[in-house]
């Protein structure tokens, strides 16, 4: 985030919507014994502040308590729920991602271990399990166990909007009371859509997301889960895209990876690799016939090259569509495609041997890395504690280290991307070697 995007946000922006007032004592007193009397517990006035930097604080001319600030994560003495009452459902959204395995034990296991709750639900195939008349999984310790291991979503996953009138009569028969929302921006202006349908009947069911986007690019969180295992496995494709490139005549690697409209798996990715000489992104528009002129200097120079490219970079390239797909999003061309076609046309009769890698579903599909584990779990503790507290129509994330309740409404008002001026583009820069700019 950038300086300009910070001050924009005000306190209002940060405040979320809650049920009712909690007034169940939570069993999480057994649990911690002698602790419950130390700092675990959340209180009224405890803030999380946006503002991690001195200097963008000043520039808001107001005091302390004026800042803008997150509602912490975490559990409450109070509840506005009965655990011992309670139906839970979950429900995956969207593409695949490394976790959402993870985040669905995570629930389970916090739900029934810590609170009691005695009844959790797994609505399938997406939103579309909940209108389509088909009957939920029932979730238990045993039915979760060792899903951690596996990639992909037992509870399967689906894109496309769904009526939320439907959706809220599904839960209201089932009785659920907490609907935990697991997928990306679209995903999560849909759960508002719920959020709202049953506030408007008066029902008291809270929904809580947790975002997914292996592009990282929900903004005003630290990460997205599955982004660390994402980058991680990416990294592999762009060393062995390198072993190739380096080991043939004038090797050109072209690696495609994931990135609709962000680039961070393409930069963390290029420097967790130390093996790329250019690094494309949405971010950053570039000149085909500039790289093509700096590749071939390059593999003169060194004998061979690496290019990792961004999917939903250079897409000015290419003819104006109005397509989209199920999700809505817009339907990319393939900029691999056209990278490796002006490969070859450059090098014209030279020797040339291009390697063009995408490992785009096999990142997906991957299990999470311990990083990741260890981040859903978290994630799937605070988004529990958020749903028995009450609050709804928000989502769960860290800011600073900190975890944070963040209103769904903000979470997809905007886009996290990479800043061109920014450090972190920068670093990719310093890395590549590439110019700041290829027009």
């Amino acid at each position: 985030m950038n300086t300009a995007d910070l001050l924009t946000i005000t306190s209002d922006d940060l405040a979320i919507t809650r049920l009712g007032e909690r007034t169940v004592d939570t069993p999480l007193s057994d649990l911690l014994g002698e602790r419950q009397e130390t700092w675990h517990y959340v209180t009224e006035t405890d803030r999380v502040m946006l503002d991690v930097v001195q200097g963008i604080a000043n520039k808001r001319d107001v005091d302390v308590a004026g800042l803008p600030a997150f509602n912490p994560g975490g559990p409450r003495r109070k509840l506005f729920f009965e655990p011992s009452e309670v139906t839970a459902a979950i429900v995956t959204c969207g593409g695949l991602c490394p976790g959402l395995n993870n985040v669905i034990r995570g629930l389970v296991l916090h739900l029934g271990r810590a609170y009691g709750v005695k009844r959790v639900l797994g609505f399938r195939n997406g939103f579309k399990g909940l209108t389509d008349g088909s009957e939920p999984m029932e979730l238990t310790e045993q039915s979760v166990a060792d899903i951690q291991n596996r990639g992909g979503t037992i509870l399967g996953t689906s894109r496309g909007n769904q009526d939320p009138v439907v959706a809220v009569d599904s839960m209201v028969r089932l009785g659920v009371n907490i609907l935990f929302v697991i997928g990306g921006d679209g995903t999560l202006r849909g759960a508002s859509k719920l959020a709202d349908e049953a506030r408007a009947r008066g029902e008291r069911i809270a929904v809580v997301g947790i975002p997914k986007t292996i592009d990282n690019d929900i903004p005003w969180i630290d990460r997205s889960f599955g982004f660390h295992t994402a980058f991680a496995q990416a990294a592999q494709s762009i060393r062995a895209a390198h072993i190739e490139a380096s080991s043939t005549e004038n090797g050109v690697g072209l690696v495609k990876l994931m990135g609709r409209h962000s680039g961070f798996i393409a930069c963390y990715s290029t420097l967790a690799s130390h093996d790329v000489d250019f690094t494309l992104i949405p971010e950053v528009p570039f000149d085909v016939d500039v790289l093509m002129s700096r590749l071939k200097k390059k593999v003169e120079a060194q004998g061979h090259a690496v290019v990792v490219v961004a999917e939903g970079a250079g897409q000015e390239h290419f003819p104006a569509s109005d397509q989209t797909d199920a999700s809505g999003n817009a339907k990319l061309n393939d900029i691999g495609a056209l990278l490796k076609k002006r490969i070859i046309d450059a090098f014209g009769d030279e020797p040339l041997s291009v390697r063009y890698v995408d490992p785009g579903y096999e990142i997906r599909s991957v299990p999470a890395n311990a990083f990741d584990a260890v981040y859903c779990t978290r994630l799937a503790q605070a988004a529990t504690h958020a749903g028995m507290a009450g609050f709804t129509s928000m989502v769960v994330g860290q800011w600073s280290g900190r975890m944070v309740h963040l209103p769904i409404a903000l979470a997809t008002a905007s886009r996290n991307v990479v800043d061109p001026h920014g450090q972190l583009w920068m670093n990719v820069l310093e890395t590549t070697g590439q110019p700041k700019q290829m027009l």
